[in-house]
């Protein structure tokens, strides 16, 4: 045997026994990859199936710092804690709410809570946290804490066209797209106005509410009013805003029999802004507002109410609203309103607010 017949068995020999090995090796399976997150584009952005349900849930919310502003003697503050004659105030909120959908034969199904803290100093005591919204939405329906119509006001800083806005309550809405009506039963427990109608108000104190809205193309129209059974008083309020040029004319009016816990600032107030869009990150918004018939207010601070009823007092604030997009989710807002009232100092107040928003 000479040396090329040993490298030809040797190589033969190497090759069957790599052929008899490779035929007895073991395929492990590819895993089947698993989905993780689902996106459910049913009701927008940022909406995710909860995994093995049908039900889409979204986070949501926003971390805020803002200092308030104040010059005069006895101006409103305008945060958590910038009453009384404080030049300035400093807070920071953080907000988180989780939003659930589901659809069903009945509409679709919405489970809402909002967490709010505020954090006004470094103790302890100067911090809180709370449910600031939790309802229960089905098709028209939704029942629990929410903001009212009276929540949906002017866009800019300057407009005083409320006085409460968060209610425990039951509503209805149709909403047919470019029209709605709805309708609310809201529970006014707490809301008082001086020393008898604290005692007055240990009972539930109910109120109801309601709103008619139009849109069309640029346009909108909204009409609301509430009711407040203990008290016997009420408002209505209408806003119309429109596209013109440059930015968006808002107008509001408002009217009220008396005190009441939807509108207890004057008897009537005519508002108006502009809301100028300079650029694509840019809003400019001019404000002012002139009030008929102001509430009775405390001597020392300027702006509680004390009494259930009208003074002879005429009031108006005017001032400026800058809102800067700064980039995706981050904005910056600046405010100052100059306030005016018959008989009484005026004041200045205004802040300057970043908000980091998901």
């Amino acid at each position: 045997m000479n040396i090329k017949s040993l490298l030809i068995g040797s190589a033969a020999a190497l090759a069957a026994v790599s052929g008899a090995q490779a035929a007895d090796a073991i395929v492990a399976a590819e895993p089947e990859p698993l989905e993780y997150v689902r996106v459910c584009d049913a009701f927008g952005t940022g909406f995710f199936y909860i995994p093995g349900t049908e039900t889409c849930l979204k986070f949501g919310g926003y971390i805020r710092f803002q200092t308030d502003f104040q010059r005069g003697n006895g101006g409103p503050g305008t945060g958590t804690g910038n009453g009384g004659n404080s030049d300035w105030d400093s807070f920071t909120r953080a907000q988180f709410e989780v939003d659930t959908r589901t659809d069903t034969e009945l509409g679709a199904l919405r489970g809402f809570i909002g967490f709010r803290g505020n954090a006004d100093n470094g103790s302890a005591s100067g911090s809180s946290v709370f449910v600031d919204q939790a309802f229960i939405e089905l098709g028209g329906l939704k029942v629990g804490k929410q903001y009212n119509w009276w929540d949906d006001d002017l866009s800019g800083e300057t407009d005083l066209l409320s006085s409460n806005t968060l209610f425990n309550s039951v509503r209805y809405v149709y909403d047919a797209g470019s029209f709605s009506a709805g309708l609310s039963v809201d529970e006014l427990e707490g809301i008082s106005f001086d020393a008898a109608d604290v005692l007055n108000n240990q009972d539930n104190n109910v109120g109801i509410s309601g709103s008619l809205a139009a849109k069309l193309g640029g346009a909108s129209l909204s009409l609301i009013g509430g009711y407040d059974v203990d008290r016997e008083d009420g408002a209505v309020r209408l806003i119309a805003t429109a596209d013109i040029g440059p930015g968006t004319l808002g107008l509001a009016g408002v009217y009220a029999s008396g005190v009441n816990s939807y509108y207890a600032l004057s008897e009537w107030t005519v508002a108006a802004e502009y809301a100028i869009k300079a650029t694509d990150r840019l809003t400019i918004t001019p404000g002012a507002q002139w009030l008929g018939n102001v509430a009775v207010k405390d001597a020392t601070d300027g702006y509680s109410i004390v009494n259930a009823d009208w003074s002879n007092n005429d009031a108006w604030t005017a001032g400026l609203t800058v809102d800067y997009k700064i980039t995706d989710g981050l904005a910056t807002k600046v405010t100052a309103n100059y306030y005016d009232e018959d008989n009484r100092p005026e004041f200045w107040t205004g802040f300057v607010r970043l908000q980091r928003s998901f």
